[in-house]
């Protein structure tokens, strides 16, 4: 036998010890069986060494092999090779290259869970929900997620092809999109929108958004807030931990926010509210729509079960699965479906979503295109008068003006937006219904059908 030879064996034996390790926690009919299929394994490794037309090293088989095996469990779960491991420590850092989407992989297909705000992708119009058939020309068909963001991904200045197929659209869309180096600013447009309605934009949930977030609250309060919406919208998710923190703000100690629920013992878990101080229990709605994942289905779940806020938009995406991260010895990992999120009522948001209390499809694109061209000049001259006074004074520091005008603009855009003013219509009904109920309490009344009785 060849010194290769030995060499591929000892790989296969290597990998037969570990996994003997890692089965031996298992009944002895799923031992044996796994120990035939083992077998199976090595005889197909030893033989594609030998035979096939190209030399191949051994790291290269079981490197490939492991990628097949975890592709073929979900769309989440992976083999990361050293340098995605790598690069997937650094993810959560909020800055990276790119477009701007957050993918995943539904039904087969890579499709966006939602495009950030203010990047690229957004810009140009990609939308939550489209499903990217090629990448400059090459079919995304069997490309897993770490290929498909290792392609997107590039030089900040260079462009990407990308052809969308869109429910609703008779053709293929195509955009040719310049990357760029993408900033997430979690917390955004924190102000006071109407009649002491509050608004904060979450946009992910990285490292310091609870912090930023309380920031957000504490400037809406003294402001005078007294009422609050929370939008969701668009928000791909997370840090788990950090959309938990979050969720404390507003729910008191000892109910439920989210449970897990796996395999094993070990990963069913209840996470209870622990929050003492800082609680805010202004009236709420939180708006959602199909690209709101992960952690903000997670905390738009738990507000909604513990009637502590109502629910505006449209279903959200349904990515509701746990990955654990296991580190492997050279420097590899697997990324691993474990368990599987559920609300505070023990409904499961994987793959089903979060169905809002009063749903609110956004206007079409050309109608609200429509809307913003024919009202433009409207708009200019209503923001033009709000600083007509203002800039007559010299004195004044031509930044502020510039972020005060910018501010007016993107108030003026949230009221026009249905989603929004359904909400504040909702919150208005709050405080109706509150004097003619006398009470203190916030009467947070959901409208949808599990509600009613």
């Amino acid at each position: 036998m060849s010194k290769k030879f030995y060499i591929i064996l000892t790989a296969v034996f290597a990998l037969f010890s570990i996994t003997t390790m890692a089965i031996s926690q298992i009944d002895r009919k799923t031992k044996d069986d796994l120990y035939s299929q083992i077998e199976l394994f090595s005889y197909a490794l030893t033989t594609i060494q030998a035979d096939y037309v190209d030399e191949k090293t051994p790291k290269d088989l079981i490197y490939g092999s492991l990628k097949g095996m975890l592709s073929a469990l979900d769309p989440h779960s992976q083999f990361l090779d050293p340098e995605d491991y790598a690069e997937l420590k650094t993810e959560t850092q909020g800055k990276f290259g790119g477009l701007g989407i957050e993918i995943s992989i539904r039904d087969g297909l890579l499709t966006v869970i939602t495009p950030l705000e203010d990047t690229p992708a957004w810009k140009i119009g990609v939308k939550a929900g489209d499903r990217i058939v090629k990448i400059e020309k090459e079919l995304t068909r069997d490309l897993t997620l770490n290929d498909a963001v290792k392609k997107l991904r590039g030089v900040p200045g260079s462009e990407v092809n990308i052809t969308v197929l869109r429910e609703g659209e008779s053709k293929l869309l195509d955009f040719k999109i310049i990357r760029e180096v993408i900033h997430v600013q979690d917390v955004k447009y924190t102000q006071i929108l109407e009649d002491k309605i509050g608004y904060v934009h979450l946009a992910e949930f990285r490292e310091d958004s609870a912090t930023e977030f309380r920031k957000a609250l504490d400037q809406l309060k003294k402001d005078g807030a007294d009422s609050l919406i929370l939008d969701l919208r668009n928000n791909p998710g997370g840090l788990l931990n950090v959309a938990i923190r979050i969720t404390e703000e507003f729910i008191t100690p000892g109910q439920i926010i989210v449970s897990t629920k796996g395999r094993h013992q070990s990963e069913n878990t209840i996470t209870y509210s622990n929050n003492k101080d800082h609680l805010i229990d202004w009236p709420m709605v939180v708006l959602i729509n199909e690209g709101s994942a992960s952690g903000s289905e997670i905390l738009a779940g738990a507000l909604k079960d513990n009637k502590r806020a109502i629910l505006v938009g449209v279903k959200s995406f349904g990515k509701g699965s746990v990955q654990s991260v296991i580190p492997l010895p050279d420097g590899s990992g697997l990324r691993l479906t474990t368990s599987k999120y559920f609300t505070p009522s023990g409904i499961s948001i994987h793959e089903k979503g979060i169905i809002p209390d009063v749903v609110v499809e956004p206007k079409a694109r050309k109608e609200e295109e429509k809307e913003e061209k024919n009202g433009k000049d409207e708009k200019e001259q209503s923001v033009e008068k709000v600083f007509d006074k203002v800039t007559l004074d010299e004195t004044k520091d031509p930044e502020k003006l510039k972020q005060d005008k910018k501010a007016e603009e993107v108030k003026q855009r949230l009221l026009n937006d249905i989603q929004v003013q359904t909400a504040i219509n909702v919150l208005k009904g709050i405080r109706v219904f509150k004097k003619f109920d006398g009470t203190a309490a916030t009467p947070v009344v959901a409208q949808s059908e599990d509600n009613k009785t």
